[in-house]
């Protein structure tokens, strides 16, 4: 069964949800803050709680002011995130005494009763229970007393993560972000996610396209598609992930539609010829690599070798010579030896890609990684990172100044007064505006500018109108 949100409206004070009715009254002229930790997906299901405690009639607090309710959204992609997860959590505590504190996302999955105990939270949220957020927080809401905290945590198991939580929320700058699917089968041997997760689920095209017109109707102009491993779209509905991008594309008012991440054996020739030719998929791809070296991507249980990502790199390229690739890379996995290290570097040394995301190998508790023989030391790590960075940073630079005097089209996003502007081309080049010719007009508008040198940190080309 999935689950959805759906609220509506009876009086002032009492709404509706999944059949349940939920006084609301309780939540007149309260506040509200949010931390999240994590993805691009983390990030748009937050603005989405907030969106419902909004509807209920909670403010977001300002900076500085307490807040009655933290809802902070965790991360466990790594050690370290766990630790953020943890620090984060304190750290609200401290800045709102008294407060109701709501703990949700995948580190709450994995660790619900450890999170549960930290002094001062009072509600854990699994992945499955989520969906049904406000449910949750309304009947815990009463329970609270002002000298001492609830410490109750809600999950499952893995096979048990059914649930969907829709959301398509606006980012903090021009874009909106529409989840399109959630979970993973894949079950990398590195990765925890699946099991925070849950298996791949989906809603239908129909929804997500509702969806997208109604953000085309509050005036978005830009849509990422988010999710966990969203190639693998329709695995509940007997869909397809091209058939999705199909649909999409007809959404009159959305001009441009990004994909945020897509495995490489599910990055079809199918979906590469249809974005070559639509008319708003952006030439613009995400495509996790992980390792250029046949054997760590055997140890690593990933779906594809290197002669296979190679293929679909050249394909996008044939097509879409100007497209931005963007290429996740981890360094320093369990097997990892310098010479699959120095295979990798090689690798995509010699591929047309623009930028890596680089980060290192992080071990995860209950990952059959763990078993692998080979360990590199955090020294090592962030010498190959550094690297990959460097490596990163001129194919970048290369890529953006190929484009330099050419005319593109840039969807600008507001800056704070007295500030330089930005935007992102159709291809994801950033560009600079100057302070002098910032105008708050431009914010969310379509402008053909053209693309002049390279900004002093070299993050950005500069343009002026």
């Amino acid at each position: 069964m999935h689950f959805t949100h759906l609220f509506v409206p009876l009086c002032p004070k009492k709404e509706i949800l999944l059949g349940k009715m939920i006084d609301t009254s309780a939540f007149q002229g309260k506040t509200a803050v949010y931390y999240t930790l994590g993805c691009k997906l983390n990030f748009s299901e937050t603005s989405t709680f907030g969106r419902m405690l909004q509807d209920m009639g909670v403010r977001t607090v300002q900076k500085g002011q307490r807040a009655d309710i933290c809802l902070i959204n965790t991360c466990s992609v790594t050690e370290v995130a766990d630790h953020k997860c943890r620090q984060a959590i304190r750290r609200m505590v401290r800045q709102h005494p008294g407060a109701f504190v709501v703990v949700t996302g995948c580190y709450a999955q994995l660790e619900a009763e450890r999170v549960a105990a930290i002094e001062g939270v009072d509600l854990v949220l699994g992945s499955n229970e989520k969906a049904v957020l406000i449910q949750y927080l309304s009947e815990a809401w009463s329970k609270k007393t002002a000298d001492e905290s609830l410490h109750q945590y809600y999950k499952v198991k893995t096979k048990d993560i059914k649930s969907f939580a829709p959301s398509c929320s606006r980012g903090n700058r021009t874009r909106y972000f529409l989840k399109v699917q959630d979970g993973c089968d894949y079950f990398c041997t590195y990765c925890t996610i699946p099991y925070a997760r849950g298996f791949s689920r989906n809603p239908s095209i129909a929804s997500l396209v509702e969806q997208a017109e109604e953000a085309a109707r509050e005036g978005g102009k830009e849509i990422v598609l988010t999710g966990v491993n969203i190639g693998d779209f329709g695995k509940t509905t007997g869909e397809s992930f091209v058939d999705l991008v199909k649909a999409l594309d007809a959404v009159k008012g959305i001009r441009r539609y990004r994909i945020s991440s897509l495995e490489p054996d599910l990055l079809s020739d199918e979906l590469i010829a249809y974005c070559a030719k639509s008319r708003a998929f952006m030439p613009h791809f995400h495509i996790p690599l992980q390792s250029g070296s046949d054997t760590v991507l055997k140890l690593m249980h990933r779906h594809y070798d290197s002669q296979l990502f190679a293929e679909k790199i050249q394909k996008i390229k044939t097509v879409m010579p100007d497209a931005f690739i963007g290429v996740d890379v981890m360094v320093g996995c369990r097997g990892e030896t310098p010479a699959c290290f120095e295979e990798t570097y090689a690798f995509l040394d010699g591929l047309d890609v623009t930028q890596l995301h680089v980060f290192p190998y992080s071990e995860r508790p209950g990952t059959s990684a763990l078993s692998i023989p080979y360990v590199v030391s955090d020294r090592e790590k962030k010498e190959r990172s550094k690297r990959l960075l460097e490596l990163s940073d001129q194919k970048t630079v290369d890529f953006y100044r190929r484009h330099i005097g050419q005319e593109a089209e840039v969807l600008f996003e507001k800056a704070p007064r007295g500030r330089a502007m930005h935007g992102f081309t159709r291809n994801y080049i950033r560009v600079e505006l100057p302070p002098q010719e910032a105008d708050p007009e431009l914010d969310n508008q379509l402008v053909k500018v053209r693309l002049g040198e390279l900004t002093r940190d070299q993050q950005a080309l500069k343009v002026n109108l």
